[in-house]
């Protein structure tokens, strides 16, 4: 070693030493030990330890804890961290997502500093106002001030580097590894090792053989392998809600078919311009929506729910649930009164919902509430089928995929683009004469496009 052996009673240093980012002075190590009858500081690559602070401004040290998040969630599984300890994070960057039943929040950073500690692993169950993270706040040191502070200690370092008379640096006492000591060759065995042949089977197995080529003769190797993924928060919530919802309402689904060959021109003959006026990408959920609004006028009861098990209510208002896919689940985002929207601001607020669910930015207040749902399974290639109810709602309109089919108009035969639509009403409080007249309103609004934007 660069100072080697020196007791405690010999080697006591001043109390205050300089330092320069976390340099030791050298110089007054010098010193101390040229007054205890050592004269000399020997060289040695080992003899210094660079610490480098990323921090210019030390501040207190912070506690992350969870956030609230809404009335009725108190708890969260931690999806994620961003950051590890030892990682610097600005103010208002985000440390840590939650994923909750219903949407993923995101834990950020009151103050910039430096992560200490993480209190909690990703995967584990945290409740609202737990403690996860301490940061210990202060600013990010730029680096310009790195290299000034590094090249100035670095001097500092190079000055204290003793030297001989004959001005070359003394090595007498340092151990060199340069020249490697020769290893002694192994000894040679006394009797080289016999050398057998490898007896080989000229009769294999005929199960294998036959195994093997039934195997590679097809092209392809079976494969058995499984794989385990721990249900998400968002799936398990789901599957307890419609599990739910199945127990509870009386379902029951009755069906229509609508011909889209009027709604599928209007949108072909006006999609362009809506785009260059309006910036909105002229869809059919808008038009389906706005069919909606004006049916349930009509048929208050589809929009109605039940409340403690004896009370109907009913709403004047309508808030329309979007059932969107996204790739940890399906979630249902409302729009808000689209009784009193026309089909260009539905068809916009429905656009903007849909992509905030995709980029995971749905809040707690665009999950809540909703009186009647809208799922669209058509879009990924769905006939028909009979959607489940969204408790406490009492009904889901369903819409599927538009084929061509043949079809009597005026006694002939004549090739449609037909859709399929269905609705799932829950029966205590639906009768079905207003089931199906509802879903006849909003066949007549779809077939004829201009009754429902003159509401006739």
């Amino acid at each position: 070693m660069a100072l080697r052996w020196i007791s405690r009673a010999a080697f006591r240093l001043p109390t205050r030493l300089r330092c320069v980012s976390g340099h030791v002075a050298l110089p007054a190590i010098s010193s101390a030990l040229a007054k205890s009858g050592h004269s000399q500081v020997r060289s040695s690559p080992l003899q210094v330890r660079t610490f480098s602070s990323s921090l210019r401004k030390y501040g207190g040290k912070i506690v992350v804890r969870v956030p609230q998040m809404a009335e009725s969630i108190t708890e969260g599984t931690l999806n994620q961290f961003s950051k590890k300890v030892g990682d610097f994070i600005e103010a208002d960057e985000e440390l840590a997502t939650i994923e909750t039943d219903k949407i993923d929040v995101s834990v950020n950073a009151p103050q910039a500093g430096i992560i200490q500690q993480l209190f909690v692993a990703e995967g584990d169950v945290v409740n609202v106002d737990q403690e996860i993270a301490e940061i210990q706040a202060g600013e990010k040191q730029s680096a310009s001030q790195n290299k000034k502070e590094s090249s100035k200690a670095s001097e500092e370092i190079a000055d204290v580097s003793p030297k001989s008379q004959d001005g070359a640096a003394s090595h007498n006492s340092t151990p060199t590894l340069d020249k490697a000591t020769p290893e002694a060759p192994a000894p040679k065995p006394d009797v080289a090792p016999r050398e057998e042949p490898i007896q080989k089977s000229e009769k294999p197995a005929a199960n294998a053989s036959s195994a093997a080529k039934s195997h590679t003769s097809w092209g392809f190797k079976p494969s058995r392998a499984e794989e385990k993924v721990k249900m998400t928060r968002i799936r398990k919530r789901t599957a307890q809600r419609l599990k739910e919802s199945q127990n509870t309402a009386a379902f029951l689904t009755t069906f229509n078919e609508v011909d889209m060959s009027r709604l599928i021109e209007l949108r072909k003959n006006n999609k362009e311009t809506v785009m260059e006026k309006h910036g909105v990408k002229l869809g059919f959920m808008g038009f389906m929506a706005r069919a909606s609004a004006l049916a349930l006028k009509e048929i208050p009861a589809v929009n109605a729910s039940i409340e403690n098990d004896d009370t109907i209510v009913y709403r004047d208002y309508v808030d329309l649930s979007i059932a969107a896919s996204i790739p940890k689940g399906l979630v249902t985002p409302v729009v808000r009164n689209i009784e009193s929207m026309g089909i260009l601001q539905i068809e916009k607020a429905i656009g903007g919902m849909v992509k905030k669910a995709r980029d995971g930015k749905l809040t707690m207040d665009d999950m809540t509430g909703g009186s009647f749902t809208i799922s669209n399974s058509g879009v990924w290639g769905s006939l028909f089928g009979t959607p489940i109810i969204n408790l406490p709602q009492t009904a889901v309109l369903g819409t599927y995929g538009t084929m061509d089919r043949p079809i009597a108009v005026n006694g002939q035969v004549e090739i449609r683009p037909m859709m399929y639509v269905a609705l799932t009403y829950d029966h205590r409080i639906i009768d079905g004469r207003e089931a199906v007249k509802f879903l006849v309103l909003v066949k007549k609004y779809l077939e004829n496009p201009e009754t429902m934007m003159l509401e006739l």
